[in-house]
């Protein structure tokens, strides 16, 4: 007499065991695994299916949802329900239950297949049968009824490798998946079915018999080998008794149990371990996502270089990039987060954070650098070399986020900001010129603002209130949103036009803007130095309403810091919303959502809010994202890209993030700023230094863009190296009193002397840093910084104690001299008297908690550019004070600071050429 193999007690087993592994996950911080199923119809054994799958995962712990479609469900609605599954990080397995009870046509195979195969736990997407087929077992899901069969026949402790096995059906989900999970383990296979010529010849030879042929009783004992293991598949409705149908097999129980060695049962077989593989499945899934990878699988890119180093361009053109989705999909960023911008750039969707939200992040390191010279030390070229070595060199997953950056400098005269020589992103005629379009929607919605400020004036200077506020609500519109906001803060009570008394309707309709308040301009991503101001409305249609304004760069708007600070699309939203462009009359702040076009300036911005992903040459990841001013705004790339990339590189990945300017200005902005609304706390900074920067503050000659380097840059002068040491402590000082381990990267130019370098390595190790290593990423790439990766390495493995410099509470005045003092080494801020009447304005309106922005010249630490080194004994003035209320910061405005810049006599763009040949833009830099 057979055994039976009793499929109730294993699948008892598989679910404790799946119950223990979902406590643990809950234990871990996970999210508990969750399991739709989706439903067309009504179905009454689909309702019974459902119901057992149903209770089998609430008893797990796994959480369950049933979404139920109407019976006259059409395809696209199906398919509309599954990809809201695919897209939500909370579902890991999505069942389609079949088959589809509607009156429409609906292709059931097209339907699964729109099912994520990661999530397909029912193991029937082509993707996944495709993988079964090959043998590609650890990347694909099973069957959930071969799987569960599988299990069964093992349970018997039969060994399979070389018994011969025959599987009786030949469908995608018992039949053909049994076929080739039996020849993964190494059994000789044969598929048969119904109409087999001389079946119990086939079925008399096998060790192992798996009936799935759903016809009853198809399988008698005369045909089957002695001592065989036979798995009955098979559930057939026999005649009713009692009230109920007898359940019956595709195997004749009675006869086939004499012979066999061992036997399944119907009921109580296969059927318990379809649903206990399903759950196991989903489980499966669970786990993996939240399983952070320790490999990334990278394909990084070798270096040919060449010396002397060629132009950046010549090095761009002559590396070819990996394809973005590929780098993509090493890094764990799924297909269906990835909008492609052709082969080599492409943004991310935000719900990847959602879906990696119990992921732990990365190490945070912050790359700013000292007071520069007008020509920059090389602190953009830094940040991509460390990356490099880091990633490249030392294996550690990394990903630089860095800013985009305007085309005006790129046709001016400082040019892009992609790097340089062998450090570099890719491609760099790309990454400088319009990227994935960011700037333009900045630039539009920020002018559809300015638009409406003038356009609002206009009117309400020219109609009476009646016909203003009936033009504003028609009696046969509602009115939006927007307007009910306003409503709100106002504190008018009605919501239709005609419950608003006449006091309220003049009260809502006009804004009563003060032109010589408004401080928005209108911006443009270009140099353009006869825009610095202009006059608006000489038209005679404008009846004479001219007012003096300017333009700015488009990097310099206020909607760029906002994008760099916000943390979602809501955020984004009601940052734009708060942010103030002009005083009314009676001293009240207009804001855009007074304007009424936060809603439209929202929806220009929606795609701007994604990252975009990139590459450096050594073919590790990138991502940039927003580029705001170092001065007016603070200099950083965008909370979310950092977010998303401390997310992806993992626990034991690194993260490397850059400033603007000097760790005066944009390191302390990063620090009391950024953090402050990112919540993220860096785990060390590099400081970045040149030889030539420091004998230009130990008293060097002038320098100028364009104007070449003197003598005493090009040659070795070891005293007026150490002349400007004093500098390097200071930004030393500014980094690590924020509890931040500092190394420092003395980025090494072909001038300079093994001397002169080692004399500032020694400074700075000898006064607060951390470690200090020679850079020589932009002749080498990577391989010039494995030192300073390693130094990186180490120091984000030391103890970090965070501290901001203030605290919000504190007066604005209070906060602008803590910044002077501790950061610039002076004595106070000089107030006059009606910038002081501003600053309690801005108290008293309710801005006096933001953080400051100091806006002050990059080139010396005090306001005045032709102090050099480490100025003392001076006061700041400040000539004025601004609100970015959307942003989030006040900053006063320490001296002239240009928002457009001009270009010089002989700018870059005679430089950049297109070959009409190839398509490719030479001459960029």
């Amino acid at each position: 007499m057979a055994g039976v193999i009793d499929g109730r007690d294993i699948s008892r087993k598989v679910r404790s065991e799946l119950k223990e592994r979902v406590a643990k996950l809950t234990q871990d911080g996970c999210p508990k695994p969750g399991l739709a199923i989706v439903q067309v119809g009504d179905r009454p054994d689909s309702n019974t299916y459902i119901r057992m799958k149903i209770k089998a995962a609430t008893e797990i712990g796994i959480q369950a949802q049933h979404i139920k479609l109407g019976g006259h469900s059409s395809q696209p609605e199906v398919i509309s329900a599954l990809e809201s599954l695919n897209n939500n990080p909370e579902i890991h397995g999505i069942i389609l239950q079949l088959p589809l009870d509607t009156t429409c046509s609906v292709d059931e195979d097209l339907c699964t297949n729109t099912i994520l195969p990661s999530k397909d736990v029912d193991g029937l997407t082509e993707l996944n049968s495709a993988r079964l087929t090959r043998g590609v077992l650890d990347t694909s899901h099973t069957p959930c009824t071969p799987k569960g069969c599988l299990r069964l026949i093992k349970s018997t402790g039969v060994k399979l490798e070389g018994k011969k096995a025959v599987v009786i059906g030949r469908s995608k989900i018992v039949g053909s998946p049994m076929r080739d999970l039996l020849l993964a383990e190494n059994c000789t296979v044969t598929t048969c079915h119904s109409r087999t010529a001389d079946l119990s010849a086939e079925t008399r030879s096998a060790d192992i018999l798996v009936v799935g042929a759903g016809k009853a009783r198809l399988v008698t004992g005369d045909m089957v080998k002695p001592g065989a293991v036979v798995i009955d598949c098979g559930i057939n409705y026999g005649e009713e008794k009692n009230g109920k149908r007898e359940l019956i097999g595709d195997v004749d129980y009675e006869s086939v149990s004499k012979v066999a060695g061992f036997i399944t049962p119907v009921p109580g077989g296969v059927g318990p371990m379809t649903v206990a593989m399903l759950m196991e499945n989903t489980v499966n899934c669970a786990e993996k996502q939240n399983t952070v990878s320790n490999s990334w699988n990278l394909s990084y890119l070798s270096l040919r270089r060449v010396n002397p180093v060629p132009s950046d361009s010549e090095i761009a053109l002559a590396q070819t990039p990996n394809k973005i989705k590929n780098i993509a999909l090493s890094i764990g960023i799924p297909e269906d987060k990835l909008e492609l911008y052709g082969d080599y750039k492409a943004k991310i969707k935000l719900e990847l954070l959602d879906s990696k939200k119990t992921t732990k992040q990365g190490n945070y390191v912050l790359v700013c650098g000292i007071t520069p010279t007008p020509l920059g030390e090389g602190k953009s070229t830094t940040t991509i070399g460390l990356s490099q070595s880091l990633s490249a060199h030392l294996n550690k997953q990394t990903i630089a986020c860095i800013r985009q950056p305007s085309m005006g400098p790129t046709f001016g005269i400082k040019g892009g900001a992609a790097g340089g020589g062998y450090s570099q992103v890719m491609p760099m005629d790309e990454f400088n010129m319009h990227l994935t379009g960011d700037i333009h929607a900045i630039a539009t919605a920020h002018n559809l603002v300015a638009a409406a400020i003038d356009t609002r004036i206009f009117h309400e200077a020219t109609q009476s209130d009646e016909a203003l506020f009936k033009r504003l609500c028609p009696p046969e519109k509602p009115l939006p949103p927007i307007m009910i906001r306003r409503l709100e803060k106002l504190g008018i009570s009605g919501r239709t036009p005609e419950e608003l008394s006449a006091e309220d309707r003049v009260r809502f309709a006009r804004l009563n803007i003060d032109p010589a308040t408004i401080m928005w301009n209108r911006v443009l991503d270009m140099n353009d130095r006869f825009l610095r101001k202009v006059t608006v409305g000489q038209s005679p249609t404008e009846k004479g309403m001219t007012r003096e304004t300017k333009w700015d760069i488009s990097v310099a708007s206020e909607i760029m810091a906002v994008l760099a600070l916000s943390t979602d699309l809501s955020d984004l939203k009601s940052r734009i919303g708060r942010i103030v462009v002009a005083n009314s009359t009676d001293n009240v702040p207009v804001t855009v959502d007074d304007l009424g076009v936060t809603g439209a300036c929202t929806a220009l911005m929606k795609e701007a809010l994604k990252p975009t992903l990139m590459q450096t040459l050594e073919g590790s990841p990138v991502l940039v994202h927003a580029g705001p001013f170092a001065n007016i705004a603070h200099g950083n790339s965008s909370i979310i890209a950092d977010r998303m990339a401390l997310k992806l590189v993992g626990s034991d990945g690194y993260v490397c993030t850059e400033a603007g300017f000097g760790a005066d200005i944009g390191g302390e902005k990063f620090f009391d700023i950024k953090c402050r609304y990112s919540g993220l706390r860096p785990s060390a900074a590099v400081l970045v230094c040149t030889v030539r920067a420091l004998k230009m503050h130990g008293g060097g000659p002038k320098v100028t863009p364009g104007g070449g380097l003197a003598p005493e840059y090009k040659e070795e002068n070891l005293t007026l190296l150490a002349e400007g040491l004093c500098h390097l402590t200071k930004q030393i000082e500014n980094v690590t009193q924020f509890g931040t381990p500092c190394v420092v990267a003395v980025n090494r130019f072909h001038t300079d002397t093994d001397k002169e370098l080692e004399l500032v390595r020694q400074h700075a190790l000898k006064n607060g840093a951390f470690d200090a290593q020679i850079a020589e990423n932009w002749e080498k790439g990577g391989e010039g910084a494995v030192e300073l990766a390693r130094a990186v390495v180490r120091a984000c493995q030391s103890p970090c104690s965070f501290k901001f410099l203030y605290d919000l509470e504190q007066p604005l005045i209070s906060k602008m001299n803590i910044i002077v003092q501790k950061i610039y080494g002076g004595e106070e801020v000089e107030v006059p008297q009606e910038i002081a009447e501003k600053i309690r304005n801005l108290e008293s309106q309710g801005y006096g908690e933001l953080p400051i922005c100091m806006a002050k010249t990059h080139l010396s630490l005090s306001c005045d550019v032709n102090k050099k080194g480490v100025p003392t004994g001076f006061k700041v003035p400040i000539q004025d004070i601004r609100l970015s209320a959307g942003a989030g910061f006040v900053y006063p405005l320490a001296g002239t600071i240009s928002t457009m810049p001009g270009l010089p006599t002989r700018p870059a763009f005679y430089n950049i050429d297109v070959d009409t040949e190839t398509g490719d833009i030479t001459g960029l830099f």
